[in-house]
């Protein structure tokens, strides 16, 4: 009827209350990616009180790590300097999502919400009088405990994990009002498994500086946990490894991959493994794709099972693709698929990925859950590979990284550093769920991630 005005879903919530902290811990052992040797990591922690309609109230948590090496690498500002201002930033979202009054889904509230953050990353910037400007993924990265948390609440409050709230009933929107006209009459739910798959394999990811062998080990850390790439793979049953290559040192990378492979090999062989695979990550750091395939082309020369077993290429070249129109993948992804990882930052960047040649994307919950699952369904849309990337996740924040990888179907795989590097920040969470922190045989055991909300706490 005419003047009825027609009130929030049942369902909906709103943001009674959110406040924000931090921990810090110190790595076992550094760990160097993309021309940094990372050694330390700040947690930003989230909780949020939400409410119903009717009243109903529930808590959501969530935990990130910061990860200002990778989502605002800088070589003009220090590690303190970009750490502040991602700090700086999380207080202004702390106080945007606090007083954002409207009731919806977490993701219709993430969506009203991102524009805000971003607009706040540019008053820090001039606030800070930094030199460069905090990156859209680094805002991302700052924002995704509070979505993550949102989510959490939303689930909890109404008994249900985050991924039974996807479908109609309580998502009451298709994709074309996130993703476009084009995706209209599709639904989140129809890309998102409700029950987590059992078992999901873990990507052991080794550093520039990590040791393969007892011989270069020139400082024993001693705490119990393996010290060398081999030890690793007989102690967590490893069968999926991640290369992190300079990118910018065709020699070098060529001799890590290969030497790297030599220890698989052997260790493989010893444990009656026949088939194991690699992922390789450039970090960006490839001067052009014309160097990707030079080191494509000469590693299957020299070493043809080696080849073979690389299952994708992250990101190789420059993360802003606009402006890197001439370093297409086309040729590249003909012989492994090469996926879109630090330019992942929405469904714009996406298309312009899948546009030059890219044929994959690295989900992360570091870019917020609301992200995730929308990128998921708009990877599996446009018939693109996909596999789950870590930003050394621990505790909480591994938890959410783990029930995005259970529940995107088709994934490759889960990247999980933080047991090899901070292994302090899980010792409250292991003995909760042993299965996501204590990798034993190669693969890591989702199916108890059922519980309310993001299955944490």
């Amino acid at each position: 009827m005419p003047g009825i005005v027609k009130g929030p879903h049942a369902g909906a919530i709103r943001i009674e209350e959110i406040r924000h902290s931090y921990e810090d811990y110190r790595y076992r052992a550094p760990y160097k990616f993309g021309g940094f040797a990372v050694d330390r990591v700040t947690l930003l922690n989230v909780e949020c009180v939400v409410r119903v309609p009717s009243g109903r109230s529930s808590k959501g948590f969530s935990s990130m790590t910061m990860g200002n090496n990778w989502s605002f690498p800088s070589r003009v500002l220090t590690y303190d300097q970009t750490l502040g201002a991602m700090k700086a930033l999380a207080d202004k979202v702390n106080a945007l999502t606090g007083s954002y009054r409207e009731y919806g889904h977490p993701i219709d509230i993430n969506c009203a919400l991102e524009p805000s953050y971003l607009s706040a990353a540019s008053e820090v910037t001039k606030e800070l009088k930094l030199s460069e400007p905090i990156p859209k993924l680094c805002t991302l990265v700052t924002a995704s405990a509070f979505d993550a948390a949102i989510h959490d609440a939303f689930g909890k409050i109404h008994g249900r994990n985050v991924y039974q709230t996807y479908g109609p009933d309580l998502l009451p929107n298709d994709l074309s009002k996130y993703l476009g006209k084009e995706y209209a009459g599709r639904w989140l739910n129809q890309f998102l498994l409700t029950r987590p798959t059992p078992q999901i394999p873990v990507y052991h990811s080794v550093g520039a500086l990590d040791p393969l062998t007892r011989p270069e080990v020139t400082h024993l850390i001693g705490d119990g946990l393996p010290e060398t790439l081999g030890d690793w793979m007989k102690y967590s049953g490893i069968d999926h490894v991640k290369i992190k290559l300079t990118g910018d040192d065709l020699d070098w990378d060529l001799r890590r991959v290969l030497a790297i492979d030599k220890v698989a090999t052997e260790v493989e062989r010893d444990r009656g493994v026949a088939r194991w695979k690699y992922s390789l990550d450039f970090n960006e750091r490839c001067p052009d794709v014309q160097h990707l395939l030079q080191f494509l082309h000469t590693l299957k020369k020299r070493n043809l099972a080696a080849f073979e077993r690389i299952q994708y290429v992250e990101q190789p070249t420059r993360r802003d693709l606009s402006r890197d129109r001439q370093n297409v993948m086309h040729e590249a992804s003909k012989l492994i698929p090469v996926v879109i990882d630090e330019s992942l930052t929405g469904l714009d960047m996406l298309l312009l990925a899948r546009d030059m040649g890219y044929t994959g994307v690295a989900l992360k919950a570091c870019k917020g859950q609301s992200q995730a699952v929308l990128m998921a369904a708009a990877a599996e849309i446009n018939h693109m590979f996909r596999c789950v990337q870590d930003l050394t996740c621990p505790g909480a924040s591994l938890i959410q990284s783990a029930g995005i990888a259970a529940h995107v179907p088709g994934n490759a795989g889960i990247e999980a550093n933080a047991r090899e590097y901070v292994p302090a920040a899980n010792q409250q969470w292991s003995a909760k769920f042993p299965g996501i922190f204590d990798i034993r045989n190669g693969r890591m055991a989702t199916e108890t991630l059922i519980g309310p909300g993001l299955s944490a706490v």
